[in-house]
């Protein structure tokens, strides 16, 4: 199925395009379709055109410096643009920031998703026949949104800390009933809920996406991985919060954004598909992976694991995601083609090739500081 993309030339608009995951997206696109794409991004700290300075020339790409909470503007994109197809992905994404700013994430999660949705709604509503028919607004979330799974104990008894004893085999579904736990988490299930409501309510046809943790290049140093890559080669201390023992499903960025186009090109309206990368890890693995292969591929005087360094656990820190991606197998044919073990060595050599795009995008304004331990 994935080969049907390239049998329509459709307009795309994808905020957030200047973000890890939104500029992967656009990259996909320009490479394996005919489709026109114009970014809406703000270009806020994690927003970075340099990620795609591959294809910013090429014809079918256009950029608009648009915040989705500026509604005449949006309503200037879509009257000029004519998208059959919107990819919302614009989002306040880090769980620490979140902690610190919560507001920023109500405003662009939750009030930029509103005025983004009437936006799409307006234009939809005045579109005809194969153009109305065939339009879709495709919503980007996250795993976050369902809170977390639990660890037992040898006894049956819910452990959430210490790691012992049997991980529980329960995974998320589309059916997962939500149970946010940070700000940006709840910033993110609120954003849901008013998409479906706009599809209940008004009838615009939408398609939602819940994603595991991805991972990949060009991603801001604010995350685990990049973070501990970037620290590493440095000699800076490697930060894990408490034991490390919490698990994520890590999904490579390009296995992601290959499922987001083709939920949007064939997913069936009103439909909600979970993305997955089919990789549970406990972090402190992550960490001491990303060091084994770095003592490979960079060697240093010690072993970078000597880097480790356990600091205070998050504030309300969740313990376990899965992800459950057998529907969208079943019904759209996607699979990852990574797995954690290839993806994470192309991630690693991608920042040891890529050292001045790292120093470009932090700025001078951040250096990967500790954000989100202070109540």
């Amino acid at each position: 199925m994935e080969s049907d993309i390239k049998q329509q030339n459709l307009n795309i608009l994808v905020t957030g395009g200047a973000g890890f995951i939104g500029s992967c997206v656009i990259r996909h696109l320009i490479a394996h379709s005919k489709h026109k794409v114009v970014n809406v991004d703000k270009l806020t700290y994690a927003g970075n055109l340099n990620s795609l300075k591959a294809i910013e020339s090429n014809y079918r790409y256009s950029f608009e410096q648009v915040d989705i909470c500026d509604a005449s503007s949006l309503k200037f994109i879509f009257d000029n643009h004519q998208p059959d197809i919107v990819m919302h992905l614009a989002a306040e994404s880090h769980v620490d920031r979140s902690i610190d700013s919560p507001s920023d994430f109500i405003q662009t999660n939750i009030i930029g998703t509103y005025t983004l949705l009437e936006q799409a709604r307006f234009y939809w509503n005045a579109l005809e026949g194969e153009k109305k028919e065939n339009f879709k607004f495709h919503h980007i979330s996250t795993d976050e949104v369902y809170g977390d799974l639990p660890y037992f104990d040898e006894h049956g008894s819910l452990g959430l800390e210490a790691g012992v004893g049997v991980i529980s085999s329960q995974l998320f579904t589309e059916d997962t009933p939500y149970a946010p736990s940070s700000p940006y988490s709840a910033s993110k299930a609120g954003s849901d809920h008013l998409v479906r409501a706009w599809q209940r309510t008004y009838g615009l046809p939408i398609l939602l996406t819940n994603c595991s943790n991805n991972y990949g290049p060009y991603h801001f140093p604010e995350k685990l991985i990049p973070l501990i890559i970037l620290n590493a080669l440095e000699g800076k201390p490697l930060p894990v919060y408490g034991s490390g023992n919490q698990i994520r499903d890590w999904l490579y960025v390009e296995d992601h954004a290959r499922a987001l186009v083709l939920v949007a090109m064939k997913g069936i309206a009103g439909e909600t598909y979970n993305i997955g990368g089919h990789n549970e890890m406990k972090n402190i693995d992550v960490v001491e992976a990303i060091c084994s292969i770095l003592d490979e591929l960079a060697p240093s005087n010690a072993n970078y694991s000597s880097l480790i360094t356990h600091v205070p656990d998050r504030p309300g820190h969740d313990m376990r995601y899965a992800i459950d991606a057998s529907k969208i197998q079943k019904e759209l044919g996607w699979v990852p083609l990574e797995s954690f073990e290839t993806g994470i060595r192309k991630t690693i050599q991608w920042y040891l090739d890529n050292q001045e795009w790292c120093k470009n995008v932090q700025d001078g304004s951040y250096i990967r500081e500790r954000l989100g331990h202070q109540l």
